[in-house]
Parts: structure tokens; sequence; C-alpha cells
């Protein structure tokens, strides 16, 4: 096997590994870290992140129609202890986006890397779409982490056969499961692949089956919801393909999404290495489950973003695949720059920039400011949504339901609208359908949203708030009970 020694290193088929890359590895996830708090706090919230608020804080339960109760509980929970912080709303997010860096770097400690592999693969990690996408709270910002350290555990066995690990990586699925009910594929292919390239001994260990039984456990409360629900998640597939940009799109900005600069590079690199690197052998079986479970996203019109979950392993490998090459040392003079502007278009996705900035493209590159063109706008509905419910006359209050004909519209005018004494928001989109039904003494309704022949067919008189956006229906012909069910979209 050809090795490359540096100092006391060690590469992976010795008796060791190398060091731990402490300093650099510490200091590009501290930058992450740096960077996202000093961001986090702009602009407002997201629309996904005041509907994960909102179900955690007024409609906590086991599960939802989209989602496991994870996100919903932390954004909810966070928000009751720090009122209106987006900082402390982002800080898992933030702590996951810097630990995945340190996480990546260990993966490239198992392949054998040294320093500076471990420090390129933290690099490719810090400067990847995971990031960006670390300002927002978010099931697809905490899976992708969980499933990188699923990866280093899984690589770590591979190279100990200490079956202590893969326990370890079943309480990991187990949290994984209450976040997406995305790892069970993550699984399933990875299994296949040992079974294929081996190692196959994987499939035969009892701590493996002992931490699924365990994950299987813990998502128990979970299922039952969704079993006594009519198991409403199985429809978000239909949601996503609805939504699916196509082949071309899914495959286009899931590979950006690993970097514009170093991750696209190294990503593709990483790959094809875990395929055909000799030393890289015993995890070839990885890069096959990675290659699967791209194909599975794609056929099953999956969204771009599930790709996050599995660049670390490639990071990882093109990095310590470098180091070993007999390179010439002008290469150096290259992978650094290469790195460092990889950096600066990271920098530039974030929002840094003024709140008043509209300009959400520079050529191809799109900026930080997309951010508040998303928040700002949804913090503007919940206020206006709120304020004209407290324009209503004092009698009419408390028989006026406020109605959202989507889930955004819904969390924002929950969240925003409680300081002009909106008492509760309603509507039949997603997961707000299961939250509750308005209550019968309200035979009125305040609806925000783009149909107004959604509601009209069930009230007497309509009148419009604002045009285009807020009607008024007065005079409900029907029960609740019976208009509810009519009310159900995805």
């Amino acid at each position: 096997m050809h090795t490359v020694h540096t100092g006391q290193e060690r590469l992976a088929g010795t008796t060791g590994v190398p060091a731990f890359a402490r300093v650099p590895v510490l200091v590009i996830a501290g930058l992450v870290l740096l960077v996202l708090l000093l961001t986090s706090g702009r602009y407002a919230h997201g629309f996904d992140e005041l509907y994960f608020l909102v179900a955690g804080r007024d409609h906590l339960d086991w599960g939802y129609f989209d989602q496991p109760p994870l996100i919903p509980l932390l954004a909810g929970g966070l928000d009751s202890l720090f009122p209106g912080s987006l900082t402390a709303l982002r800080l898992p997010m933030t702590l996951a986006a810097a630990a995945g860096v340190v996480v990546t770097a260990l993966i490239a400690r198992e392949f054998g890397g040294g320093c500076g592999a471990q420090a390129m693969a933290a690099g490719a990690y810090a400067t990847s779409g995971v990031v960006i996408g670390s300002h927002w709270i978010g099931t697809y910002i905490l899976d992708p982490f969980l499933w990188t350290v699923l990866a280093w555990l899984v690589v770590r066995w591979v190279r100990t056969r200490r079956d202590g690990l893969l326990l370890w990586a079943g309480l990991v699925t187990a949290i994984s499961l209450e976040t997406k009910f995305l790892v069970p594929a993550f699984w399933a292919l990875l299994l296949l692949s040992a079974l294929v390239l081996g190692p196959r001994d994987l499939l035969r260990r009892p701590k493996l089956w002992l931490g699924a039984a365990i994950a299987v456990l813990v998502t128990v409360p979970t299922l039952l919801w969704q079993a006594c629900n009519g198991w409403p998640y199985t429809h978000m597939s239909d949601v996503v393909s609805a939504e699916s940009p196509g082949a071309w799109g899914f495959l286009r900005d899931g590979l950006l999404g690993a970097g514009i600069g170093a991750g696209v590079l190294a990503f593709l690199y990483g790959l094809w290495r875990l395929f055909r690197s000799p030393e890289l052998r015993p995890y070839r079986f990885l890069g096959l489950a990675i290659v699967a479970l791209i194909a599975a996203f794609l056929l099953a019109q999956g969204r771009s973003y599930y790709l996050m979950s599995v660049y670390a392993v490639p990071f990882a490998a093109a990095a310590v695949e470098l180091q070993r090459r007999d390179l010439a040392r002008w290469w150096k003079a290259v992978v650094w720059p290469v790195f460092v502007l990889s950096a600066a278009v990271t920098l530039a996705a974030l929002p840094i920039y003024p709140r008043s900035m509209t300009q959400a493209n520079f050529g191809f590159l799109t900026l930080g400011s997309v951010f508040s063109a998303g928040e700002l706008p949804t913090e503007e509905l919940g206020r206006q949504i709120g304020a004209t419910f407290a324009a209503l006359p004092a009698d009419r209050k408390p028989h006026t339901a406020v109605f959202a004909e989507i889930y955004p519209f819904a969390a924002a005018a929950e969240y925003y609208g409680r300081a002009d004494g909106v008492p509760a928001v309603y509507s039949g989109h997603r997961g707000y359908w299961y939250f509750d039904r308005p209550p019968e003494s309200a035979d009125s309704v305040l609806f925000a949203g783009f149909d107004p022949g959604l509601l009209r067919p069930y009230f007497t008189n309509v009148t419009t708030v604002v045009d285009g956006l807020i009607w008024r229906y007065d005079g409900r012909r029907v029960p609740w009970n019976q208009l509810w069910p009519a009310l159900k979209s995805q």
C-alpha cells in the first residue's frame, strides 16, 4: 500500500490513524460558528421557521403531517425561552454546522488523512450549501449533520470493528427519525451496498440490529400518531414531486449545493476515488451507497437539498486522495486560492447585507440578500393580517376565525398576529389541518390567501378587506365539523 508519512501520522491500514488536526480544523469550525452567529439575527423568521415554531409552541404533538416532532419541539421551546430571538432559535443549526465541519475532518482522519487532508475536508464542508442553509432552523439542516455522524461511525467501524460504534449509530438514527423519515433509505442502501461489495459481516453484527431496535422503539410514538391520523406523511411524496424541478434541476442544484468552487470539485473527485482508490477499497461500498441514494432521490423526485446529507464522505475521500497523490508542489498554490474563493462565495450567500438591499443575484451567484426577500415580506404579511383583525368591531372578534389558505400565511398570522389579539389561526393546508378547526361560535371568517372562492360556497356574504389578499366572510351556512373535511389540502 502506498502511504505518506508526516511526523507521527500513520495512514489507515496500519495500526492507527493520524493525529487529529486540532488547530486547523477547530479554527475552520470556529469561523463557521462565528459567521453564523453574527448573521443569524438577520432578518426575520422564514415561513418554515414560523411553522415549526408555532407547531412546537402551540400545537406540540408526537407527529405532524409533514415531519416528526423534534424540530417543532426545538423551535417552540427556544422561542418560549428566548421570545423573538432569531439567534437563539437558530442556535441548534449553527452548532450543527460547526460540528459537521469537525466530523467531516474526522472522516478524513479515519481514511488516513493527515493534517492537510483533514483541513481540506473541513474546508469543503465549511464552504458548502449546508452552512448557508444553517441560517434557518429546519429538518433539512439538522438531518445532514446526523447523516454525517452516521457516516463517521460506519467508517470508523470498518477500520476498528468496534461494534459499540454500531450501537451509537442506532442512537443517532433514532434522533434522525425524529427529524425526518429519510434515514431508512440511508441504511437500506448502505447495507445493500455492503452486501454487494463488503464488508458483509456488517450485517451479521448483533449490535447493528440492537441499535436498529432502539431506533424503532424511540420512533413508536411518532408512528402511532401517523397511524392514528391515517399515515399523512405518506402523502408528502406527492407534495415533494409536485414541486420537483425535474432531473436536471435536481442534479444541478444538488451538485452546486456542495459548494461553488472547492465543494463541487471535491464531491465529484471524492466520489470517483471511492471507486478507484486501492487505499479506499474497504470503503467502496459507501461510494456505491451514495450513488444509489442519488438515484433513489432522483427517481422519487426528491428535493435537491437531500444531497447535503451525503457530501461529507466524498469531501473526506477527495482530501485524503489529494494528499496521497505525488503531485507537484504547485498544486498547493492552486488548492488554497480555490478554498479562499469558495469561502468568499459562501460568505456572499449569507445575510451580510442591509435589510434594504433587494438585489438577490450577482451573475450566477445567489446573494444572501435573498433571505431578506423571503423573510421580511412574511413578517409584513403576518402583521397586516393581525392589524386587520385588530380593526374588527369588538363584538365581532369573538365570533371571527382567522383562516389562511396556505400554511406559510397561517404561521405568519399566528406568530405576528398575537400582538394584535389574534387568538388562533386555522388552515386546511398540510399540517395545519390537523391542529384544530374553528369553534362553532365562529360564524365569520377573516380569510388570507389567493382564492376568495375557496370559502364562498359556505357563507352568505363576502367582503374584500385588502384587495387580492384578505377577505371577510359572514353568515356561515354549515357547521364547522361538516365544513372542515372539505377544506383539507396539501
